[in-house]
């Protein structure tokens, strides 16, 4: 079993920062792509960055400039570094992983979702 596990979501003022960090493990071979989705209530799970094994980013246009994604490839880690957040930011934040478990598998894996919420 794969497990993603995320942590450092809370409540910040606009404008203000926030680290989130999600690690990997189990039973895992190696991680191709990780990234970071966001869901609001009421909207549909949506692309916040992601990264490849190999360090290539991309980023949805609202935080590109504000939002750093990074990983780790020895510790199986990723965070995302959230700068400059304002109140649309808010939503609950999921680590997402495509695992290879062997040489035939690979899959998909989610994080539980941590909160982040900014106030005006």
């Amino acid at each position: 079993q794969v497990q993603l596990a995320e942590s450092g979501g809370g409540l910040v003022q606009a404008g203000g920062t926030l680290t989130l960090s999600c690690v990997a493990s189990g039973s895992i071979v190696s991680i191709n792509a990780m990234g970071w989705y966001r869901q609001a209530p009421g909207k549909m799970r949506e692309l916040v960055a992601t990264i490849t094994r190999g360090g290539s980013t991309v980023y949805e246009d609202s935080v590109k400039g504000r939002f750093t994604i990074s990983r780790d490839n020895a510790k199986n880690t990723m965070t995302l570094q959230m700068n400059s957040l304002k109140p649309e930011d808010t939503a609950v934040y999921y680590c997402n992983a495509d695992v290879r478990i062997n040489l035939w598998q690979q899959r998909p894996y989610w994080g539980q979702g941590t909160q982040v919420t900014v106030s005006s």
